[in-house]
């Protein structure tokens, strides 16, 4: 399994997810990578409470809070206070955000584009299987929820 782990984490560096300046090439903004699934989840919800987003993200919800005051700062997302219950703060996108969103969206579509563009046909549609089946497993497995509050290195 260590071999797996290794692929893992070679893909994640290879693909840029940890590089500095991804910011500037992709949006302009310091937009984290938690930030943009954050964004991703609240264009994907409509208007979610933060409760549910950061379920949804398996985030406890200071750091989630953490993450969506600077969001909220940046002036990208904004709070409401839901109608029907006034403890709860509904989430959504500022027309910058979505703005945003959609220049995060490109950059992603355009890179992976460029890395399938050595793959045939067939090896494309074996990696996107394959990717789903992984999904499917770690879904499966239960051991990477926010509910049994483990995380990859502390098992």
């Amino acid at each position: 399994m260590e071999s797996v782990r290794e692929e893992l984490q070679l893909f994640v560096r290879r693909l840029g997810l940890l590089n500095a300046s991804c910011c500037d090439e992709c949006c302009g903004q310091q937009v984290s990578m938690a930030q943009s699934h954050i964004l991703s989840e609240i264009r994907r919800r409509g208007s979610p409470s933060m409760q549910r987003v950061a379920e949804e993200l398996g985030m406890d919800v200071t750091t989630f809070s953490r993450q969506a005051k600077g969001l909220e700062g940046k002036g990208l997302i904004m709070r409401q206070v839901a109608p029907e219950d006034r403890r709860v703060s509904r989430l959504g996108l500022t027309d910058e955000g979505t703005q945003v969103l959609e220049q995060i969206d490109r950059y992603m579509v355009d890179k992976l584009e460029q890395i399938f563009s050595s793959l045939t046909s067939f090896e494309r549609e074996t990696v996107v299987k394959s990717l789903g089946l992984l999904n499917e497993a770690v879904a499966k497995s239960g051991c990477c929820t926010q509910r049994d509050k483990t995380i990859a290195c502390c098992k």
